[in-house]
């Protein structure tokens, strides 16, 4: 028998040690698919899951794993074929997602983007800011990454609020449920999002949450787009109540036409919250030890149940 066949996105290289008794094949199913592909036991597709990644499954006739690189798996959510494992990317983008929560928190409080446009101006456009220190923050998500954002927050001297799918009680303390975030967001001044998209995820802050939050609060959202009601979030903003930045949109690109583009208290930027140096090293890591794992038979890590 030959040996396992593994499709990976970058050099097998950059795996540093990699795992003996597999054989390799760079791979990126948007520019060529080898007639390998029905050989492939093993597949890592390309970061950014476009057209012609997730579709080459299909041909995929001896497939057992597929290892995302990605933290959320709605991008393939129903396109794995029955009997394969999945496996997401937990653990590659906790350090960068949570390096950019704090960058959004902070640049929005302390009115960073507003001191770029004034120097560009050449207009010295001092002011007094709102600081983090004190502030309440509510996370809501408290997996991998929300504990890397809670390790970043504390330092700062606010307290962290955490909220989660289910109550539940942690190390670092107690973990409130989705079900109390009404009676929870009237009384925090941030509000970070890091939550995966699900049904029971989508559309969770709507127009009602939105306006419990307190006036003059902030919304900080690396989770999903859809997590968010854009439109009840516009009308805030609009009306100057409450700021927002966010790395996430429903659309992504944002169109140009886009209303958000407009938005007065909102910072964007192009969901860039795994697109750091950080990520690589943290991705070769991760893939290198499930193949390590799969090489040697035995249970692989990350690994999503039939509910993703």
């Amino acid at each position: 028998m030959s040996e396992p066949l593994v499709w990976l996105p970058f050099d097998v290289s950059e795996l540093g040690e990699a795992p003996a008794g597999l054989r390799y094949e760079r791979v990126d199913p948007t520019r060529e698919v080898p007639d390998t592909v029905g050989d492939v036991r093993f597949y890592v597709p390309p970061y950014q899951l476009g057209s012609g990644i997730v579709e080459v499954m299909e041909r995929m006739s001896s497939l057992e794993v597929v290892q995302l690189l990605t933290a959320g798996v709605d991008a393939v959510r129903g396109r794995v074929p029955d009997g394969v494992t999945l496996c997401n990317g937990r653990g590659i983008h906790d350090t960068s997602t949570a390096e950019l929560a704090l960058t959004l928190t902070l640049a929005s409080l302390r009115g960073v983007p507003d001191f770029v446009r004034a120097q560009e101006r050449r207009e010295w456009a001092a002011g007094w800011r709102p600081s983090l220190a004190d502030k309440r923050v509510l996370l809501v998500g408290h997996g991998a990454i929300g504990r890397a954002i809670e390790a970043r927050l504390l330092p700062f001297e606010c307290e962290v609020v955490r909220v989660a799918r289910a109550a539940r009680e942690e190390p670092e303390g107690h973990v409130h449920g989705f079900e109390e975030l009404p009676d929870l967001v009237p009384d925090v001044d941030v509000v970070v999002l890091v939550v995966p998209l699900t049904e029971e995820t989508r559309g969770l802050v709507d127009a009602d949450l939105l306006a419990r939050m307190k006036d003059g609060a902030l919304l900080v959202n690396v989770a999903r787009g859809a997590v968010v009601d854009t439109d009840a979030l516009l009308a805030e903003l609009a009306s100057g109540r409450l700021r927002a930045a966010s790395d996430v949109f429903e659309d992504e690109p944002v169109p140009s036409d886009s209303p958000l583009w407009e938005t007065p208290g909102l910072l964007m930027t192009p969901h860039v919250g795994g697109a750091s140096s950080a990520m690589w090293p943290r991705a070769h890591r991760l893939v290198r030890e499930q193949l390590q794992r799969f090489a040697a038979g035995e249970e692989l890590a990350n690994v999503m149940s039939g509910e993703y």
